[in-house]
């Protein structure tokens, strides 16, 4: 009975403990099949233009990374459910051996009842005694007898009720095996397809490197210029700070950044639904060999007609313009800074306050490059530039 007792809490917590991972990882699941869905219709958008882009190759290559992860989390989910099963049958089997063990117990009190149930036979036995202490020792042993075998009929039902329930969840358990490798079948045949459609752009884009190059040129130059925007609002501010005889920030720029910094990983995007197909560092360029492409922040994928918005609540420094850019916006939240590039319109001023996700601007759509829309999104400490991903919620 030790035994049960002790195997039947160590399956409850071990299913509590294997519960909460499985939520954790099926809301992962669930926020990439959203980002899979999303992707998907940016490239359906896309592919509406025959013609390879570099655009196009970034949301394929986002997709394929998205999948990859998706699947990833199916094999661990498989593993979860394949360590509970075999777990839970080693307890069911367990169970099923107290459960023979007290059947056979019980079975032998039910032999000797029979033996002894006249009425006749007990008094006998109380009589028999060699005295009378002895005779009340023997009746209470039969009082206590006959709880025990009731207590002992009530387990049995219980354990029999337990096992049926273990059983009944691991049925579930096996069928959600099922189901999960049919979905992984499912996913891998995508993900195939699209392996074979990233390998069709990248041999149709290996044809235009010349114009990718220019293209690149033209970003990096774009990118430059950006940063000696930042650089030189930074310096202005600083010198009316040493104009003024400040050094500091004020005590509410100090609370704002504050406010920023707790809540690095929780700021919210900085449009409502996106896809990032940039990330921020140096990485290879997708198509030109052995050139490297580096990014002070994130790309950001979304629809045609979608606002950027203010990631968090702050003052406005600087609205400008960039050649052959579009628009920017930086805002300042205390100590750090948030940028917002590639804008086609601007609905804020220098100065102003904003709240968090108060539409700044539109996002700009190529229409000659299969209506790509693409913000260019970055975060700064003063002039340290920071991994914008860090900071945006997961």
């Amino acid at each position: 009975m030790k035994r049960l007792v002790f195997g039947f809490v160590f399956v409850l917590a071990l299913w509590s403990a294997q519960g909460q991972s499985l939520t954790d990882l099926r809301k992962k699941k669930t926020d990439a099949e959203q980002a899979l869905k999303y992707t998907s219709s940016l490239l359906e958008e896309a592919r509406k233009h025959e013609k390879a882009s570099l655009n196009k190759l970034r949301l394929i290559n986002s997709q394929i990374q998205t999948r990859n992860d998706f699947i990833g989390n199916i094999n661990v989910e498989l593993n979860i459910i394949d360590r509970y099963i075999a777990e839970n049958t080693e307890v069911v089997n367990m169970l099923k051996s107290d459960l023979d063990e007290l059947k056979k117990e019980y079975a032998s009190m039910v032999r000797f009842a029979q033996k002894n149930k006249n009425s006749y036979d007990v008094l006998l036995f109380l009589l028999s005694a060699d005295n009378l202490n002895q005779a009340y020792k023997r009746f209470l042993y039969l009082r206590q007898y006959a709880k025990y075998r009731k207590a002992q009929a009530e387990i049995i039902t219980s354990l029999s009720g337990l096992i049926d329930q273990k059983i009944s969840s691991l049925e579930k358990q096996r069928q959600q095996k099922a189901n999960l490798l049919l979905g992984k079948r499912e996913e891998t045949k995508l993900l195939e397809n699209e392996k074979r459609e990233q390998d069709q752009y990248l041999s149709s884009l290996k044809l235009k490197q010349q114009d990718l190059r220019k293209k690149l040129r033209e970003q990096e130059k774009e990118q430059e210029e950006l940063n000696r925007a930042i650089q030189r609002m930074l310096e202005e501010e600083t010198r009316k700070m040493q104009a003024k005889g400040e050094f500091q920030l004020t005590p509410e720029q100090q609370l704002v950044a504050a406010d920023f910094e707790k809540n690095k990983g929780r700021i919210p995007w900085p449009v409502e639904r996106g896809v990032i197909t940039g990330r921020f560092g140096v990485h290879a360029h997708p198509v030109l060999k052995q050139i490297q492409v580096k990014n002070n922040g994130i790309d950001i994928s979304t629809r045609k007609g979608t606002p950027a918005r203010a990631v968090f609540g702050g003052e406005v420094s600087r609205v400008f313009a960039i050649s052959g850019g579009n628009m920017a916006v930086i805002i300042r939240h205390g100590s750090f800074l948030s940028v917002y590039s590639n804008l086609k319109e601007v609905f804020v001023n220098a100065g102003q306050k904003v709240e968090i996700k108060q539409e700044i601007g539109s996002v700009f759509t190529d229409e000659s490059d299969g209506n790509k829309t693409v913000l260019k999104f970055q975060v700064w400490k003063e002039s340290q530039k920071l991994n914008p991903e860090d900071w945006i919620t997961h």
